[in-house]
């Protein structure tokens, strides 16, 4: 991906290395455990926490690494630039909707995180916050991305960023409201397929970005489309299900298979568009 000459987001907001303390408290550690899968990919956790109460959660979480190692700034550097061109991308397309696109936050963490949907541990991967309309993001992640999900590259490290924007870009248009008000009056598997739908679209707008990017700036290199693919393919509940447990259940899926977050990423690539985004209402998602 040709990044370096790209402009850098001051919308980076660094705690890495900051302690925190947590006092324990009632509340089951299965909940603690959905709620973490589920703000690994977006969704927001508190539609689990609301319902269960407090979690019990441990002690206090510091920094494990040095935060001023050469890797890490130049991959803080490199978050920036992709930050950066997501906005640039996002104000353009809202302007063409006569929308004002507000710009979120990134948060840089390690070991563990305080957000408004609650505390998260690095095990959780980045997620979107939608009640402060933050990304947050522990580098370490993306060491899990290149080995445990077998997805390197930075146009990989790329989709992920843009996927949570994505997310960010629904909580703007008032989809993400909808969906958490819809879910309520759902049955558990209907619930799950709403979630799969949310998902995808954050996959397709994530493909919208980078189908603007690669025409505006001309940003792809050989090879980054399938890096894309593959981080996509490589988190989808099949795949993950399958290696987890040995079997797959469809109708668990919350986030959606890895042959639907490739087409959806492919469709907004391909198109640009952000009606053509509209997983809620097609024929086959």
């Amino acid at each position: 991906m040709r990044w370096r000459d790209g402009r850098r987001s001051r919308n980076i907001e660094d705690r890495r290395g900051r302690r925190i303390a947590r006092k324990a408290t009632g509340g089951g550690i299965g909940i603690v455990v959905i709620a973490l899968i589920a703000m690994y990919f977006g969704i927001d956790p508190t539609m689990i926490l609301n319902q269960q109460g407090s979690p019990g959660v441990g002690t206090s979480t510091y920094s494990t690494f040095d935060p001023a190692s050469a890797g890490n700034q130049q991959l803080v550097d490199f978050i920036s630039v992709v930050l950066g061109d997501t906005e640039d991308t996002w104000h353009e397309l809202f302007r063409q909707m006569n929308k004002t696109y507000q710009e979120p936050i990134l948060v840089l963490f390690s070991g563990a995180v305080e957000s408004a949907c609650g505390y998260a541990q690095a095990a959780v991967g980045p997620f979107y916050c939608p009640r402060d309309q933050k990304v947050y993001i522990d580098l370490s992640f993306y060491r899990d991305l290149k080995s445990r999900y077998q997805a390197p590259g930075d146009f990989a490290q790329a989709y992920v960023i843009a996927h949570e924007i994505g997310h960010h870009v629904q909580t703007l248009l008032g989809i993400s409201q909808k969906v958490h008000q819809l879910r309520g009056r759902l049955n558990e598997v209907e619930a799950n397929r709403l979630s799969v739908m949310q998902e995808l679209q954050a996959d397709c707008f994530a493909g919208v970005w980078a189908h603007h990017a690669q025409r505006a700036r001309n940003i792809l290199e050989k090879g980054d489309i399938e890096e894309a693919l593959t981080a996509a393919s490589s988190i989808g509940d099949d795949r993950l299900q399958k290696q987890s447990r040995g079997y797959i259940t469809p109708d668990s899926f919350t986030h959606g298979s890895s042959e639907q977050r490739v087409r959806w990423f492919k469709q907004g690539l391909a198109t640009g568009e952000i009606a053509q985004c509209n997983t809620f209402n097609a024929d086959r998602i």
